[in-house]
């Protein structure tokens, strides 16, 4: 598939309620939100997603991702299945992850299985995304 990682995050709106993951060497940041009504700029540091809820700012460099990779696993607490997407780094270390958040364990809301489904298939279990020339 070859198409951006700005139209890719686009596609990423049908994902319905997730959950946002940024880990570094001393925290975990999770939060609840969806992706919608994102806004970009291009910095010196690179070209940035963005997006402001009443609860979080979230601003990705997307010249940093040089991967999207899809996983399912399964939940540590409860049996059934997870849905990923992992966004990573020149190192192949997750930049960022998002999981499809549920309500109660295992019942994700209506359809939102199925659109990650139609973003694997799309794109690939592991998907390199071509650069971003402008925004």
């Amino acid at each position: 598939m070859s198409t951006t990682l700005k139209e890719f995050l686009e596609s990423c709106e049908n994902l319905g309620t997730l959950r946002l993951i940024v880990t570094s060497s001393a925290a975990v940041l999770e939060l609840r939100g969806k992706i919608e009504k994102l806004f970009y700029a291009e910095l010196p540091k690179g070209k940035y997603a963005n997006m402001h809820t009443e609860n979080f700012e979230f601003h990705l460099n997307m010249d940093s991702i040089k991967q999207v990779k899809f996983e399912t696993g399964e939940a540590k607490r409860g049996n059934f299945t997870t849905y990923a997407i992992r966004f990573l780094d020149e190192e192949e270390k997750p930049a960022l992850s998002i999981f499809l958040q549920w309500g109660k364990p295992g019942e994700y809301e209506p359809g939102q299985v199925e659109n990650w489904q139609i973003l694997k298939q799309k794109y690939g279990e592991i998907w390199t995304p071509l650069p971003l020339e402008t925004l």
